[in-house]
């Protein structure tokens, strides 16, 4: 895989984080804006999750049939004009509904950035691919909230919704001009046979095994994101400014650890490192649930638990994922867009369910993840009774 072409999909998958993180600090600003509390602004992520949940199903049938290039440019589009309608939100409600879209939009990148990867790399070079894909991801975590905090307190919670405008410009320029057609030469599979792709996909054991694996990790950091500005700039009085970088201490040490597991995949599958890294996670989500009982007066005996579970997702999300798209083929856009599908349905009940538990404390997020944690652990277990594939 050439280095433009990774270059434009970890762009393609910066397009979640970017339109999540970045806008965090502005939680209490848009609540302020809206007249309302930073509870009913966490419906505006909810919202982002679910159509991510409900996007993705769509796209995966469209780039097996129509290619990857055409699906990707529409759902850019989408993505721009949408994030242009965030900026101009009069109400709440409007804002979410426009974040909704955004979402619809977005999540093409996500697809479709697997689905290429899955065209050009078999499993232990897709797993390496996805870890460098984690790098860019990761960065995004680290520089959105700090652009966001900075943005906000110079010219307002709009001016982060005008940059999604241009990044996801940019990115439909680099689509049209540099990234080829990647799908193989070939029959397509039907539009109309999606449903029946689903179904068979529903009755792959190892595929829902990695995907749902994978989806566990993913819920628990998403239910970090959404409690984490309550916890970090209200409960614990962290500026809006100066949250950028308490989030994106725990970024860092994912993209550290998806670099080392790059290395690792030298020596052993990726199934084979997604089955201890899971175990890494649910004992750090028990370490953070056991400390947050306490209500510990500062905030760091809080952040050394939270940092173990982020950095775990550096061995969980690229090795979860190669798995899950082992075998797929032709239909990897599908298989894709149900793996990303179930994970962001999980994620989007996940993060709901901390602001449905919202106590005025860090507990909800704490055991959230912690929950999440144990379903990861689980299911990575089970994922080791599995002998169809070998990863």
């Amino acid at each position: 895989m050439t280095f433009p072409i990774l270059l434009i999909l970890g762009a393609l998958s910066a397009f979640g984080p970017m339109a999540i993180d970045f806008y965090l600090p502005s939680f209490p600003a848009l609540a302020h804006a809206f007249g309302t509390d930073v509870e009913h602004v966490q419906l505006s992520l909810s919202a982002y999750f679910a159509g991510l949940a409900i996007g993705q199903l769509l796209y995966g049938p469209l780039a097996d049939r129509y290619g990857r290039r055409k699906p990707l440019l529409l759902g850019v589009s989408i993505f721009t004009l949408a994030s242009l309608a965030c900026a101009v939100a009069p109400s709440l409600e409007w804002l979410i509904g426009a974040r909704f879209v955004q979402a619809l939009g977005g999540c093409a990148g996500m697809v479709i950035s697997r689905a290429v990867v899955r065209d050009l790399c078999d499993p232990i070079a897709a797993a390496k691919a996805f870890s460098q894909l984690m790098l860019v991801m990761g960065l995004a975590p680290i520089l959105a909230p700090l652009a966001g905090g900075a943005l906000l307190g110079t010219f307002g919670w709009q001016s982060i919704f005008y940059c999604l405008t241009g990044f996801s410009a940019l990115a439909g320029l680099a689509i049209g001009l540099r990234l080829p057609e990647t799908i193989p030469a070939g029959p397509r599979p039907p539009l109309g046979g999606a449903l029946g792709e689903y179904r068979r996909l529903f009755g792959d054991r190892a595929f829902l095994t990695y995907a749902l694996t994978g989806g566990g990790a993913i819920a628990g950091v998403f239910s970090y994101i959404a409690g984490s500005p309550f916890v970090f700039i209200q409960l614990y009085g962290v500026a809006p400014e100066h949250y950028g970088w308490v989030f994106g201490s725990n970024a860092a040490g994912f993209i550290l650890m998806a670099q080392v597991n790059a290395y690792l995949l030298r020596f052993r599958g990726p199934g084979f490192w997604l089955r201890r890294a899971v175990w890494v996670y649910f004992g750090c989500g028990l370490i953070l649930l056991a400390v947050t009982l306490f209500r510990p007066e500062h905030l760091w005996p809080l952040l050394v638990p939270l940092f173990g579970c982020i950095a775990s997702l550096g061995f969980l999300m690229p090795n979860s994922s190669a798995c899950a798209m082992a075998g797929q083929g032709s239909h990897a856009g599908s298989a894709s867009a149900l793996m990303g599908s179930l994970q962001f349905s999980v994620a989007a009940g996940a993060s709901a369910l901390v602001g449905a538990l919202h106590d005025g404390s860090a507990l909800p997020m704490a055991v959230v993840i912690c929950l999440c944690g144990g379903c990861a652990a689980l299911l990575g277990w089970s994922s080791g009774q599995i002998s169809e594939r070998s990863v």
